[in-house]
């Protein structure tokens, strides 16, 4: 969950289906994303349980995927964080420090 979370458009597709549940074509232009890239993070944001999707029929015959935030809910604790944080690439030490490493 941390890490679909960890990405800004993500951040902002929850954000945004918090408040109501929306449809890819839609929430694609209020994100600012291509569909392509909205249809990406929100593979993500299935798979971490965050997420879920229906298809539905408009009334004109077109079948529309609609998206809704689940009802989850996350406890953050330090255990929590170590057993994320094991999950982490770590830089390659004959490359040197990683990007985040050198600011």
């Amino acid at each position: 969950m941390l890490a679909a979370l960890a990405n800004p458009i993500r951040l902002r597709i929850v954000a945004t289906l918090a408040d109501r549940r929306d449809y890819v074509s839609h929430l694609a232009r209020e994100i600012g994303v291509s569909r392509p890239l909205l249809h990406m993070h929100l593979r993500r944001l299935e798979a971490a349980g965050l997420v879920v999707g229906h298809l539905e029929l408009s009334e004109d015959g077109k079948a529309m995927k609609y998206y809704d935030v689940t009802d989850f809910s996350l406890h953050l604790t330090a255990s929590a964080l170590a057993e994320a944080a094991k999950t982490l690439t770590r830089p390659d030490s004959e490359k040197g420090p990683g990007l985040k490493e050198q600011t």
